[in-house]
C-alpha cells in the first residue's frame, strides 16, 4: 500500500505579489533603520552627546524630512471632480496585469485619526468637523454668543394645559391647585371675588387676588409654565419645607371660606358649602331600650383606611359598619337614665357636587415612633355609585360620580416624596399629568383595550418614577363593566357628580380685570422677549454667515506641502481651541475671555422676560466680553514649550506644523495669534541631550546584562567574587529600581549594598543569604562598568569577630528564658489564672489588685522572651485618687478588663522582681444573709466615691450590660436596687465564686449565680455621651426584639422617662448595668412617647403650617405685625383634643368627643 502523499505547504514568497503596490516611504524606512522612529539613531549612528545634529534633533519632534512622519493631504480642502479615463481600456485585448508590478509615484499612507494622533504634519481632526456641519455650527455659535435661552421654547404648547412652577418643595400646592382649577363651579366663584371693605392690605396682596391671578394664568397664559410665588408668599409658606397635601387642602379651604363668608353675595359665602361640603351624622342605639340619638356634621372629605388589595366600596362599607360600644364604653342611655351597651355607626346624608376621597396612607408605628407610608394596593372606580352608602337613598342616577382628578404621593417615605396630580381636562375634554412644570396628556382611566386586544392577556408596564415603586396602572376589565384604576400611590381621590360638572369651555367664566391684567402683561413681556431674541438671532446669524468661510479657509489652507515650507509650530490644543473659540461658551475653563474672529462687537440689551408672578423682570444686559490687556488675542502654546522656554521634545506627540504662509495672511489679520511664535529649528537642544542620555542607557544596559549572563554562565575554575544579591537582581532588570535619571547606577559596593558583603569589620559577612557568587569574567565585566567597585573573594574566611557576636547572642536568649521559666514557676497560679476570669480559688483569701496590662504583657515575655520585653515595673498608682483613697469600687462591677486579682503570696513575689507599689489588698469574703449566702469584696485602702464617679465619667465609649428583669423581679427602686443582682463579670464570664454541693447537703444550699444569670436574658451594648434613651431603646429592638414602645429603662433603680435625656445628662457609668422591664401597650404611654417624638422628627419631617396664613388663630394683619416687630413670638394655636374615632377637635379641657360622644 502506498503511502498518503503530504499536501504541499505554500511557500511564502519575500517578494510583492502580483499586481501589488511598491511603497517607496516603505523601501525608505527598510533602507534606514536610525530614522524609523524618533530617536532610533540613540546608540547606533550616535553615542554621544556631542554628536547630535540639527536633522537629529528635528527627528526627535518628527520634524524631520527623514521621519517616517509624512505630509497627510488636507482632507477638507475642495478638490476639483476627479476624471477617469476609460479608453482603451476594453480595447487593448493583450492582458500584462498578472506580469507587472505597479509602483505607485502618487501613494501616500492611510491617515487615520488613530495613526496620525501623534503626527506633527497631519491637521485633519482638531475640530474642523463642527464648522462643516453649517446647521450645528450656527447652533453652538448661537449658544457661545451667550443670546441666553429662547424664549419661544417657553411658550404654551396646543392642546396643552399650563404648569406650576415648584419653588423648592410646593409640589402639594401645586396638585392642589390644578384640582382646584379644572373645577369650573369652583374657579367661576373665585373669578367673583369682591375686594372686602375693612381689608387692613392690599387686595392684590391677598390669597384671594392671588388665587384669581393663578388661575386666570392657568386659563389665559401664553406661557407653558406659571410661577405662583406670589400666592405662596400671600399665604406665608415656606417653600422648601415638604408639607402634608391633605392638611393643606384642609386648611386652605377652611381659609377660603372664612374669607367667602365677607363677601356680599350670598353665593359666594356659600361656595365651598355648596361645592365640597356633605352631611353625616353619628348615630347612637340603645341596645336595651332601642332609643337612637343622632349628632349632624358637615365633611369636606371622607377617609378612607387602606387594606392591601381593596377596593375603595369596601373600605367605605367598612367606615359605614356598626360598632358596639360596651364594658368601658357603654353610652348613657338618656331614656334608661344608665349606662348600656349600644351600637354606633356612621351615617352619610348628603354628598356634596365634587366629593373628595382622604386614602390614610400615612401611619403611626408605634414600634419606631415614627409616621410611614403604607404602600397597600388600592382599587376604585372610574363611575362610583354612592346611593348605596346613603341613609335614605335618592332616586336611580341621582348620586352617580364621575372620576375627575387622583393625587398621587410618589415615594417610600411618609417624611419625603412627590405630589403629582392626574386631573380632567375641561378645556380639552382630556385627561393630564401635572407633575409642576411638566403637563402630560394620558390616557383615560379606566378606558377599554382595542377590540383586536380583548382576546390577549394584557402585558402590565411597569416603571419606577424617582423613588416610587409604582406608577398608577390599568388593569383589565370585562367589556360590560365599568373601568377601575389601581394604585399603591394613590392620596387623595376627586368625584364630581354627572352634571353637576358638566361645563364646558363655554360656560368658563372670564377671569376679572385685574388679574386680567396681571396675565395681558406676562404675555406682553413674552411676546416682547420672543421679538427681541428673533431679532438678535437674525443679527447673529448674519454675522456667523460672514465668520464660516473666513474659518474654512484658514483650516483648508493651513496645512504644508514639503519640509522646506516655511512653517510655524503651534501646539494641538492651540489649534483644537482656535477652532472652537467662536462655537464655545464664554468663561470656559479651557478658553481665554477674549473674542473670536471678527466677533468683538458688545451684544445688544437682552430681551426682557416674565417671571411669571404677576410682575415682569428685565433680564440683565450681557455685557461685551472682557478682554484681557495683556494678550489680547492671544492663544498660550505653552503645552508644547520646556523649561527652556523652547519646543520639548518629550511632548513631540501634541505639536503641528502649520503654514506661516496662511497664518500671516489669515490668522493674524483676524486679531488672533499664536504666543510663542515657535519654528521647527527651536527644539530644545538641552532637552534632547538629557533624554538621550536616558534613552542611550536603555539601550545599552540590556547589552550589558546580556552580556554578563553570558561570561556567568560560562564556566570558569578558579577564583570567584562576592556581590551584592539584592544588587545583582535589581541591576539585571530591564528598569533597574536604583537607577536615578541622568545619573549612573550605584555600584555593588555602594552604601546600600555594601552590608550584603563586608561586615562592620570590613571582613566577608558571615550571612551567606545577602551575597552571591560571580565567576572571574563576570567580576571582570563589573569593573569595567563600575571601575571602583572593589570586593572579596571566595577564597577569604567569615569574619570572626562576627561569629563570637553571634554565640554571644545566643547565650544572652538562653539566659533570658531560663529567667523567664523560673519567674513563671514562682508566679505559676497568676501564669494560670489571671485574666481568664476564674476567680473561684480567691474567695476568703488574702489577694491584691495589679493592672491587667502588666500580666498581658508578662505573659507574652514568658511565652516569647526573646521577641517581647520584659515588662519595666508595676504599679498601681493610677488607681489610687489624690485622696490616698481607692478609685474603684470592686462590689459595684468596676472589677472589669483593666483590673484582676492575684494571689497576696504573687504580689510579694512582684514586690521582689518588678519593685511593684502600692499595695492594695483585698479579700472577697463569703457572706450568709438570712440563709442566703453570696459573696462582698473588702479592700484597703477604702473607697472613694467622689473620685470613682469622676474617673468612671471619663469616657467616649463604653460598654453597658442591660439586664433585663423577669415578670418575677420588682421594678428597682432607688432603695431595693442593689448592684450584687448580677455579680461583676470580665469577659462575660462570671467573676464571683462557684460551688456546688451535695442534694444531702445540711448546710444553706448557695446557688449557683451563673445559673441564675442564664435565667435572665441581658446584652452588652456599646454607648457613648452623646447617644439618648430613645438611641438606647432602637439598639435594644434590634438586640432583643421588643418595641420601644414597650421598654421602660432603669438606671439606678430610677427609670427613666425622658426619651430625649442625654446619656451625659443621666449620669451612665463606664461598665454601668440598665435594668429593662418589658411592658404591655399602654395608650397613656404611647401618648406620651409619641409627644417626645414629635418634638424632634429624624428625617426631614413635615414642618407643619405654624406661622403661616393658613395657622389657626392667624391672619393677614397679624402676620405683617409679627413680621414689622423683630423678635415677637407668634402668638400659640389654640390647644385642641382630636377624637380617635371621628377626627373632630374638641376642646383641651373636653372628656368626651362633642360630635361622636366617644371617651377622650
Amino acid at each position: 500500500m502506498s503511502t498518503k502523499r503530504k499536501r504541499r505547504t505554500n511557500q511564502q514568497s519575500d517578494g510583492l505579489a502580483t499586481g501589488e503596490r511598491l511603497k517607496r516611504h516603505k523601501l525608505a524606512t527598510d533602507l534606514d533603520d536610525d530614522w524609523s522612529s524618533p530617536w532610533g539613531w540613540v546608540g547606533t549612528s550616535v553615542t554621544d552627546a556631542s554628536s547630535i545634529t540639527e536633522e537629529h534633533l528635528l527627528a526627535t519632534c518628527g520634524l524631520s524630512c527623514k521621519s517616517h512622519y509624512v505630509l497627510c493631504a488636507n482632507k477638507y480642502r475642495a478638490r476639483p471632480a476627479k476624471v477617469v479615463d476609460l479608453t482603451d481600456s476594453a480595447a487593448d485585448s493583450t492582458d500584462f496585469s498578472s506580469d507587472v508590478v505597479v509602483i505607485s509615484e502618487d501613494e501616500t499612507p492611510t491617515c487615520s485619526k488613530k495613526s496620525c494622533s501623534k503626527n506633527p504634519n497631519c491637521l485633519n481632526y482638531l475640530g474642523q468637523d463642527k464648522w462643516e456641519d453649517a446647521e450645528a455650527a450656527l447652533k453652538s455659535y448661537l449658544s457661545a454668543t451667550d443670546i441666553g435661552p429662547d424664549p419661544h421654547l417657553k411658550s404654551r404648547k396646543s392642546g396643552l394645559p399650563v404648569g406650576l412652577r415648584n419653588l423648592g418643595a410646593t409640589c402639594y400646592a401645586n396638585a392642589y391647585i390644578q384640582v382646584w382649577f379644572q373645577d369650573v363651579s369652583f374657579r367661576n366663584g373665585v373669578y367673583q371675588c369682591l375686594p372686602a371693605q375693612d381689608q387692613g392690605q392690599p387686595f392684590e396682596d391677598s390669597p384671594i387676588f392671588q388665587l384669581q391671578a393663578t388661575f386666570a394664568a392657568l386659563q389665559e397664559s401664553q406661557m407653558k409654565v406659571f410661577n405662583p410665588v406670589k400666592l405662596v408668599e400671600s399665604l406665608h409658606l415656606r417653600a422648601n419645607e415638604q408639607q402634608d397635601a391633605q392638611e393643606f387642602s384642609k386648611l386652605f379651604i377652611t381659609h377660603l371660606d372664612d374669607e367667602l363668608k365677607k363677601q356680599p353675595d350670598p353665593a359666594l359665602k356659600r361656595l365651598v358649602s355648596d361645592q365640597f361640603e356633605g352631611k353625616q351624622a353619628y348615630a347612637t342605639t340603645c341596645k336595651r331600650c332601642g332609643t337612637r340619638s343622632e349628632n349632624d356634621s358637615d365633611f369636606l372629605e371622607i377617609e378612607v383606611n387602606l387594606e392591601d388589595n381593596a377596593t375603595l366600596e369596601s373600605r367605605i362599607q367598612t367606615l359605614l359598619e356598626a360598632e358596639t360600644l360596651s364594658g368601658d364604653n357603654k353610652y348613657q342611655c338618656s331614656k334608661c337614665q344608665s349606662l348600656q351597651d349600644a351600637t354606633r355607626q356612621l351615617v352619610l346624608r348628603t354628598f356634596p357636587p365634587v366629593l373628595h376621597f382622604s386614602l390614610l396612607r400615612f401611619v403611626f408605628d408605634v414600634a419606631t415612633l415614627e409616621r410611614k407610608k403604607r404602600k397597600h394596593n388600592v382599587s376604585f372606580p372610574v363611575v362610583l355609585d354612592m346611593n348605596q352608602f346613603l341613609d335614605n337613598p335618592g332616586a336611580d342616577g341621582e348620586n352617580v360620580y364621575e372620576l375627575t382628578g387622583v393625587l398621587v404621593h410618589k415615594g417610600s417615605s411618609a417624611y419625603h416624596g412627590h405630589y403629582e396630580a392626574m386631573v380632567f381636562d375641561v378645556t380639552h375634554d382630556s385627561w393630564f399629568t401635572f407633575n409642576d412644570e411638566i403637563v402630560t396628556k394620558m390616557k383615560a382611566p379606566g378606558s377599554e383595550r382595542p377590540a383586536e386586544d380583548k382576546s390577549k392577556a394584557p402585558a402590565k408596564k411597569r416603571r419606577r418614577v424617582e423613588d416610587s415603586d409604582d406608577e398608577v396602572q390599568e388593569i383589565q376589565v370585562p367589556p360590560a363593566s365599568t373601568g377601575r384604576m389601581s394604585s399603591k400611590d394613590a392620596y387623595m381621590l376627586v368625584y364630581t357628580r354627572r352634571g353637576a360638572g358638566s361645563e364646558g369651555p363655554t360656560d368658563i367664566q372670564k377671569p376679572p380685570q385685574r388679574a386680567l391684567d396681571v396675565v395681558h402683561q406676562i404675555n406682553e413681556d413674552h411676546a416682547n422677549a420672543c421679538t427681541a431674541f428673533s431679532a438678535r438671532q437674525g443679527e447673529l446669524q448674519a454675522k456667523f454667515a460672514e465668520l464660516r468661510p473666513r474659518m474654512q479657509q484658514i483650516y483648508r489652507s493651513w496645512n504644508v506641502t514639503s519640509h522646506d515650507q516655511a512653517s510655524l509650530i503651534v501646539s494641538q490644543q492651540a489649534l483644537s481651541k482656535f477652532l472652537s473659540r467662536p462655537i464655545q461658551k464664554r468663561g470656559g475653563s479651557s478658553l481665554s475671555h477674549t473674542n473670536s474672529i471678527d466677533l468683538t462687537e458688545s451684544q445688544d440689551d437682552a430681551p426682557t422676560e416674565p417671571n411669571g408672578n404677576g410682575l415682569t423682570d428685565k433680564a440683565s444686559e450681557t455685557p461685551e466680553q472682557s478682554q484681557d490687556p495683556g494678550a489680547e488675542g492671544e492663544i498660550s502654546t505653552t503645552e508644547v514649550l520646556c523649561m527652556h522656554g523652547k519646543l520639548d521634545p518629550t511632548k513631540a506627540g501634541d505639536m503641528k506644523r502649520i503654514s506661516r504662509a496662511t497664518y500671516k495672511s489669515f490668522i493674524l489679520p483676524s486679531g488672533i495669534s499664536f504666543a510663542p511664535e515657535l519654528e521647527p529649528t527651536d527644539v530644545c537642544r538641552q532637552c534632547v541631550e538629557e533624554a538621550f542620555q536616558e534613552k542611550l542607557y536603555q539601550y545599552e544596559h540590556p547589552r550589558n546584562v546580556a552580556q554578563f549572563d553570558r561570561v556567568s554562565n560560562d564556566s570558569e575554575p578558579g577564583v570567584g567574587y562576592w556581590v551584592s544579591k539584592h544588587w545583582l537582581k535589581d541591576w539585571r532588570q530591564p528598569k533597574p529600581k536604583m537607577h536615578v535619571a541622568l545619573k549612573p547606577d550605584p555600584a555593588p559596593d555602594s552604601e546600600a549594598f555594601r552590608d550584603h558583603v563586608v561586615c562592620e569589620h570590613d571582613s566577608l559577612n558571615i550571612n551567606i543569604g545577602a551575597r552571591t557568587r560571580i565567576s572571574k569574567g563576570a567580576y571582570a565585566l563589573l569593573r569595567t562598568l563600575f571601575p571602583s567597585w572593589t570586593t572579596l573573594s571566595d577564597e577569604g574566611d567569615r569574619c570572626e569577630v562576627c561569629d563570637v557576636l553571634v554565640e554571644s547572642s545566643r547565650e544572652d536568649k538562653r539566659e533570658l528564658r531560663k529567667k523567664a521559666e523560673e519567674e513563671k514557676a514562682r508566679l505559676k497560679h497568676m501564669q494560670e489564672n489571671a485574666l481568664n476570669g476564674n476567680t473561684a480559688l480567691l474567695e476568703d483569701v488574702a489577694c491584691a489588685l495589679v493592672p491587667a496590662t502588666f500580666v498581658r504583657e508578662w505573659k507574652l515575655w514568658i511565652l516569647r522572651p526573646g521577641h517581647h520585653p520584659r515588662p519595666a515595673g508595676l504599679s498601681n498608682a493610677s488607681y489610687i485618687c489624690d485622696h490616698d483613697l481607692l478609685a474603684l469600687d470592686l462590689n459595684s462591677g468596676d472589677l472589669d478588663r483593666s483590673v484582676c486579682l492575684v494571689r497576696r503570696s504573687d504580689w510579694d513575689v512582684l514586690e521582689e522582681l518588678y519593685n511593684a507599689a502600692p499595695l492594695i489588698s483585698v479579700e472577697n469574703r463569703s457572706t450568709n444573709d438570712h440563709g442566703t449566702l453570696g459573696s462582698k469584696f473588702v479592700h484597703n485602702p477604702p473607697l472613694c466615691e467622689e473620685c470613682r464617679i469622676k474617673r468612671k465619667s471619663d469616657y467616649d465609649l463604653t460598654e453597658v450590660t442591660v439586664r433585663v428583669l423577669g415578670s418575677d423581679d420588682p421594678d428597682p427602686t432607688p432603695e431595693t436596687y442593689s448592684a450584687n443582682l448580677n455579680p461583676p463579670t470580665i469577659d462575660g464570664r462570671q467573676t464571683s465564686i462557684v460551688s456546688y454541693r451535695s442534694k444531702n447537703a445540711t448546710e444553706p444550699q448557695r446557688q449557683s449565680k451563673r445559673i441564675r444569670s442564664v435565667k435572665r436574658r441581658q446584652r452588652q451594648i456599646a454607648i457613648s455621651k452623646e447617644m439618648s434613651v430613645k438611641d438606647i431603646k432602637l439598639l435594644l429592638q434590634d438586640e432583643l426584639d421588643i418595641p420601644t414602645i414597650c421598654q421602660r429603662l432603669f438606671y439606678q433603680g430610677r427609670e427613666l422617662h425622658d426619651s430625649a435625656a442625654r446619656v451625659s445628662a443621666l449620669g451612665i457609668l463606664a461598665n454601668g448595668v440598665l435594668d429593662l422591664r418589658e411592658a404591655p401597650e399602654d395608650a397613656a404611654l404611647l401618648d406620651a412617647d409619641a409627644d417626645a417624638h414629635a418634638g424632634r422628627a429624624p428625617e426631614a419631617d413635615f414642618g407643619g403650617f405654624g406661622g403661616t396664613l393658613l395657622a389657626r388663630g392667624w391672619t393677614s394683619e397679624s402676620l405683617l405685625e409679627d413680621t414689622a416687630s423683630e423678635g415677637a413670638s407668634p402668638a400659640p394655636a389654640e390647644v385642641t383634643k382630636a377624637c380617635a374615632m371621628c377626627t373632630f377637635e374638641n376642646p383641651s379641657g373636653a372628656v368626651a368627643c362633642e360630635m361622636c360622644e366617644a371617651r377622650l
